[in-house]
């Protein structure tokens, strides 16, 4: 069986491709789409393999491709130095080393005046669809995109000078960096370690993830910056429905301060979670490097907006209501990715279309490009929380529906909100039965601190 991918000029802005097929079962399976162009050809040379190297799981986005005369290789960028070389034959996945990565098999079939390319599905039963599609970055744009200037403009008085990205003693695994990142309290150093961990990892030269009895711990709360003001969730004036200047600045200020938040529960669920669970995957830590760079993104993009609007990030106070559900959690991996991923970000997908139409209304379209950015990229975090939270329901051997709910219960106060957009939330695998008529008992009794503010992407 094949399913359709995408058009062929849709595919056509990058050389490489990472996209993720879920099954009916909840089965999923991460891909890499190679456009090749050969010399003199109109038509492209497709291929398709999965993401993770068959040796140790390592990410093959980044790999390099090389001409071995009859064939094309992938040489995994975590073994591109040694002596012995994992290349996986782009045909066929096979290598010299003996071990094979699974392929599949590509079709250009023609829709009218429109060229489709569909893809081969995976052999394990069930109806396959594609749930995440998105170039691989930048690098591999073609053509490479025109250079432009930094237009994050963080104005937080004080602010320290320009430090470099490490110390002296740069740190050498994935969790080292974590640690490093969530103790950066500058905002801007945190994007910028973000982007600079993430490219060492995804190019293999950080050559482990650093699942050690050793590890470094990460900080109980993330420091903030000393110019930022910090209130409690409960002070945080109102920000109106973004029909005035004023009023567009302070939302948008809001989500920046929860996109920051949201680059360190991406650390966060690296360092604290993967040295006690050493069965993860790395298709896990590539997924969450992922979601950290795209918080980072987010947190630039919003940034770059109120600059352009004459404001800045730290001109309004900020919250910490976001790390209260971190810190619940602290002790599951069930408990996180139920809470933070499939509650918080799940609710983002219910309030960000509305929070986009009062940007629409008001003659915003900057901001609703912003947006819509942040609103697609918001549906693959939720997918991966979904992902992931099947994945260790299944190594304890539990339905996911009634797990989640009962995490749900022990962890969260009150009752999830709608109206929920079930088109969104279905895409990233959550089906009405995970979310109607739940309530959390959390807060039963007891209340917690900034528990009657809603942590939303919208609010």
């Amino acid at each position: 069986m094949f399913i359709r991918l995408g058009s062929l000029v849709q595919l056509s802005t990058h050389t490489r491709f990472l996209f993720t097929l879920r099954s009916d079962v909840g089965v999923y399976r991460s891909l890499l789409l190679f456009r090749l162009s050969g010399l003199g050809e109109d038509t492209p040379s497709l291929y398709v393999m999965e993401s993770a190297c068959p040796h140790l799981g390592a990410d093959l986005s980044h790999a390099e491709i090389e001409d071995c005369g009859s064939d094309l290789v992938a040489v995994c960028p975590w073994h591109r130095y040694l002596m012995l070389t994992y290349d996986f034959s782009l045909s066929s996945g096979v290598s010299e080393t003996g071990l094979k990565a699974c392929t599949y098999t590509v079709e250009l079939r023609c829709n009218q005046d429109a060229a489709e390319v569909w893809v081969e599905t995976p052999e394990e039963t069930g109806n396959w669809e594609v749930v995440e599609l998105r170039p691989v970055s930048e690098e591999f744009a073609d053509p490479p995109p025109p250079h432009q200037e930094n237009v994050t403009s963080l104005r937080i008085e004080d602010a320290s000078p320009e430090q470099p990205l490490a110390s002296n003693n740069p740190p050498n695994t994935l969790i080292e960096w974590a640690v490093l990142i969530l103790n950066t309290p500058d905002p801007e150093l945190k994007v910028q370690r973000t982007r600079h961990a993430v490219n060492l990892f995804r190019t293999g030269k950080l050559k482990s993830v650093g699942r050690t009895p050793s590890a470094p711990a990460p900080p109980d709360v993330p420091p903030r910056h000393s110019g930022l003001q910090t209130v409690d969730p409960g002070k945080v004036g109102k920000r109106g429905k973004a029909g005035s200047l004023k009023s567009r600045i302070a939302m948008l200020h809001a989500l920046a301060n929860i996109e920051q938040w949201a680059i360190d529960l991406a650390w966060d669920i690296i360092a604290r979670f993967g040295p006690s669970n050493t069965d993860l995957p790395l298709q896990f830590f590539s997924d969450f490097t992922k979601v950290a760079l795209d918080e980072s993104k987010h947190f630039s993009l919003l940034s770059g907006r109120l600059a352009s609007l004459s404001s800045f990030y730290g001109s309004q106070p900020i919250h910490a209501a976001l790390w209260e559900s971190a810190t619940s959690t602290a002790s599951s991996l069930a408990a996180r990715l139920a809470i933070i991923h499939l509650v918080h970000e799940a609710r983002g997908l219910d309030v960000n279309p509305n929070t986009i139409a009062k940007f629409r209304a008001a003659g915003d379209e900057e901001s609703v490009r912003v947006l819509e950015i942040i609103h697609l990229d918001e549906i693959t975090h939720v997918t991966a929380g979904h992902r992931w939270f099947t994945w260790v329901c299944e190594r304890e051997g539990c339905e996911p529906v009634p797990r989640f709910r009962e995490e749900v219960r022990v962890h969260f106060g009150g009752k999830v909100k709608g109206p929920f957009n079930d088109e969104d939330r279905r895409k990233a695998g959550l089906t009405r039965e995970f979310y109607e008529d739940l309530r959390g008992e959390a807060w039963d009794g007891v209340r917690l601190k900034g528990a009657t503010v809603a942590v939303e992407y919208g609010s």
